[in-house]
């Protein structure tokens, strides 16, 4: 009988034997070391083509999808709300607790390339529009990637249907390929997080502050996501939808807890819409639109722990951001969240994507990424229950009965 544990598990092992290498070995963590360097530099390798392929064919698919008027309107207005207030409750607990600030880490790196360090925010808008992207993708200027992904998208749906086949066929097979790419490079994570802790460790030797810092990392993010999903959320839909929440949270509860032990939006997404169907009372028009477009572009939960991620990251290297830099973290978080959902371990994809883009060390992702898979699932069920609120607030909003 074949054994084989789960990735998260993998990384888990490979975390304490980097620990533990860093600690009895220092000495010795060059001879590993590279492997964290190997694995930082593939996943700069697929950010760019990533990203670019996974939003042109989310903005694709939304620009062919029908009734994309009144209700698509809707739907992209609570989206982008929603995602908003829940990144800005990561930044305010991520600012209030500081789980980087003051901890004694060694996490010392040369940050030449802060790119928005000396910009004003309005400068920093303007540099979003490339004046060469071939340039900007060879500087990994992600801002300007992301935007010329949504115009380039927004566009293929515009031109005539031939035209429109080809792009949006091409750019489908390229993701497709770029998630098996992504898979593969996914698939040695641990030798990559074990060359990475060792090497943090026998230069901070500080285990506990290490652990200190995690754990207080751990808690802003829940603390962030306990406030979305039980008062955030629940108050849009009693006083926006006009819909009972504890009713509502009750008609959902197995795709929750579906999507709470898979972690996975999209295959949860079958039982989601039968249970909002059936339970709510939402129409099948309303629900085949808002639904699978929210397990696309919708992850308030994972925008809302990349943007506390990526500050404490900045935090445990000394790097301290300003408001306005801040503000620039949740801006990219947001565009980001436009095609991330797709992605094979969005959350790992996405904090890649925004470290680039503010220039912040992609060495930060091992510090992370230990306890990724316990956040992700709390943050999928948030997700997912994000993408269930907005379905009923729409279908009440359009004048249907409901059952919750």
């Amino acid at each position: 009988m074949k054994l084989k544990f789960p990735l998260h598990f993998q990384i888990l092992l490979a975390l304490v034997a980097g620990i533990l290498f860093g600690i009895f070995f220092p000495h010795h963590v060059i001879y590993i070391s590279w492997m964290g360097d190997v694995f930082i530099r593939a996943l700069k390798m697929i950010i760019i083509p990533l990203v670019l392929s996974s939003i042109i064919t989310g903005v694709t698919s939304i620009g062919n999808a029908e009734n994309l008027g009144r209700l698509g309107l809707k739907t992209f207005a609570y989206y982008t709300v929603t995602s908003l207030l829940a990144i800005l409750t990561g930044l305010f607990f991520v600012n209030v607790l500081k789980p980087g600030v003051g901890a004694d880490l060694g996490l010392v790196k040369e940050v030449n390339n802060l790119q928005m360090l000396n910009d004003s925010f309005g400068q920093i808008l303007i540099k979003i529009i490339p004046t060469n992207i071939f340039q900007a993708f060879a500087e990994n200027s992600m801002l300007s990637v992301i935007f010329f992904a949504i115009l380039f998208g927004f566009f293929i749906t515009r031109v005539k249907d031939k035209s429109k086949k080809i792009l949006t066929e091409f750019f489908e097979g390229l993701f497709d390929v770029m998630m098996k790419l992504t898979f593969f490079i996914i698939g040695f994570a641990p030798f990559g997080v074990f060359g990475i802790v060792a090497r943090q460790v026998s230069e901070s030797g500080n285990i506990i502050e290490l652990a200190k810092s995690m754990s207080i990392y751990m808690l802003a993010v829940m603390l962030a996501l306990g406030v979305h999903g039980i008062i955030t959320l629940p108050l849009i839909t009693r006083y926006i939808g006009k819909v009972n929440p504890l009713k509502h949270f009750k008609s959902v509860t197995t795709p929750l807890l579906t999507a709470w032990s898979t972690s996975s939006s999209s295959a949860t997404l079958p039982l989601t819409m039968q249970a909002v169907e059936e339970n709510g009372g939402v129409s099948n028009k309303i629900s085949s639109f808002t639904l699978p477009l929210g397990a696309t572009v919708n992850m308030n939960g994972t925008a809302l722990y990349e943007c506390i991620a990526a500050i404490f990251i900045a935090q445990a290297y000394g790097i301290d951001l300003s408001f306005g830099q801040q503000v620039i973290v949740v801006f990219t978080a947001l565009l980001a969240s436009v095609g991330a959902a797709g992605i094979p371990m969005a959350g790992l994809v996405m904090i890649t994507v925004i470290l680039s883009a503010v220039g912040l060390p992609l060495e930060g992702v091992g510090l992370i990424l230990s306890v990724d898979r316990i956040l992700d699932m709390f943050r999928t069920a948030i997700n997912v229950w994000g993408d269930t609120c907005g379905a009923v607030i729409i279908a009440k909003s359009e004048g249907e009965k409901l059952k919750v």
